[in-house]
């Protein structure tokens, strides 16, 4: 891919078929604003440093290494070298192990994306494989070493090419069980329901990214072009919490309604519109005459 580096190159096989693939990151942060912290009392950048916590001593780099803390403030050394030794022998092989629905994944479990396209050679084998995933309707589970650590990869069809997404393992995801099971059970139904829906329904659209516009970087943008200028800085809008007395008010809003008396008959938009220009008349004419009821009179000469 021109003007892109490859982030890991290897190989893909899948049965006895194998072809030479590239990584390339999809997805990057390098676009957004970034902030140097800063003394306020000089105005100069500061500089990260390590501190020894007994001695209070600064420590270079190279006399940093890791450790497992055992007990508080006990530690097992752990060198490098005996890190890199711990990751399992890989020979650069994304090999597959399964084909499956591309629906069986809880996206939950996704972690990065990366475009995975042919090294060269090997392209032939390489389309092979992307149609004839693409003509099954099939996503597939691979494993490999990427970035000095075992990883599991969804592969599926992408375009010209395929997309490899990194997984979370099992134990890395959180139950949703515990960050729902205060949640009150709560069964909305009748009018409500039918507004929710209804809303729903008039919101319907297609999945475009081109359109999503991010709104903090806008907003920081707007901060600091205002500082550089001297300009009063924007105010943060107050949101407010629809409460649960307003909230069937706040859904026939939204849905553009309002509850119709049930004693009085609905009018036709024509006569709605005559009835609304002849109260608006009658209106206008109240008006007129408490204007000059109201207006000083004058004598006579």
């Amino acid at each position: 891919m021109a003007g892109m580096r490859a982030q890991w190159k290897g190989f893909i096989k899948f049965g006895e078929v194998s072809a030479g693939v590239a990584l390339y990151t999809a997805a990057s942060t390098s676009e957004r604003i970034t902030f140097n912290t800063i003394n306020k009392a000089t105005g100069n950048r500061v500089n990260r440093v390590f501190i020894d916590s007994g001695t209070e001593e600064l420590v270079e780099k190279e006399q940093q290494t890791k450790g497992f803390e055992i007990e508080t403030g006990q530690y097992i050394i752990i060198d490098p070298d005996e890190v890199a030794a711990t990751i399992p022998d890989s020979n650069k092989t994304l090999e597959i192990e399964a084909f499956i629905p591309c629906s069986d994944v809880d996206d939950v479990y996704f972690d990065k994306p990366y475009y995975l396209t042919p090294d060269k050679l090997g392209s032939e084998a390489f389309a092979a494989l992307r149609d004839g995933m693409r003509k099954s309707k099939v996503a597939a589970i691979a494993r490999t070493v990427l970035f000095r650590r075992m990883r599991t990869v969804l592969i599926r069809p992408h375009g010209k090419g395929l997309i490899a997404t990194t997984l979370n393992y099992d134990y890395e995801v959180r139950s949703s069980k515990k960050a729902f099971e205060e949640m009150p059970k709560i069964k909305i139904e009748g009018e409500m329901l039918d507004l929710a829906k209804h809303i729903i329904s008039t919101k319907k659209g297609d999945f475009d990214p081109a359109t999503f516009d991010d709104r903090y970087e806008a907003a920081l943008e707007e901060l600091v072009k205002a500082k550089i200028e001297g300009k009063s800085l924007p105010k943060r809008r107050q949101v407010e919490v629809s409460k649960p007395n307003d909230l069937l008010a706040a859904l026939r809003e939204s849905a553009g309604m309002t509850k119709a008396s049930n004693d009085k008959p609905k009018r036709t938009a024509a006569n709605a519109n005559t009835g609304a220009g002849r109260q608006g008349a009658a209106r206008g004419a109240a008006a007129k005459s408490a204007a000059s009821k109201a207006a000083p009179q004058r004598k006579s000469a």
